[in-house]
């Protein structure tokens, strides 16, 4: 075959660090997710949905064939990062948490997988997000060590 080609979705997951609620403010939130819409275009991962909360994203892409998921990750982060201490001396002390955890959503699931993160709002009025990484986890078959991923 002389063409590469993939369609791989992901669901990548990470938290301010110690979850710190610097993204109380919907709107600047909303600018950070657009910001980051922005970086993985640039590296061809296209974005199918960016949301989340006070105090972490969620992220729904394609990842593009030539990007490693570390990669995305990383990007995903470091350039939204310096952007988010660009905001105000309330931001010069951001961070996003060091890990992420990162998800496979197949095709089939990929409405209710967006359905999912459009809803973290409401989602989080009864759910942590340290209880939802947990099921995240537990759904996907991921053992997590709690000594480990909550910085």
């Amino acid at each position: 075959m002389p063409q590469s080609l993939a369609r791989v979705v992901i669901h990548v997951v990470f938290s301010t660090k110690n979850r710190v609620p610097f993204l109380k403010d919907a709107s600047l939130r909303e600018r950070l997710h657009a910001y980051m819409a922005g970086v993985l275009q640039q590296i061809g991962c296209e974005p199918i949905l960016i949301n989340g909360t006070e105090d972490h994203v969620h992220v729904l892409c394609n990842l593009a064939r030539t990007v490693t998921l570390a990669s995305l990750v990383e990007e995903a982060k470091k350039a939204p990062s310096k952007w988010m201490k660009e905001q105000g001396a309330a931001y010069r002390d951001f961070y996003w948490q060091g890990g992420y955890g990162a998800f496979s959503v197949s095709e089939s699931n990929v409405g209710k997988v967006r359905a999912y993160i459009a809803n973290q709002e409401e989602h989080h009025r009864k759910v942590t997000f340290q209880d939802e990484f947990r099921a995240l986890c537990r759904k996907h078959g991921v053992e997590i060590d709690e000594r480990y991923v909550w910085d």
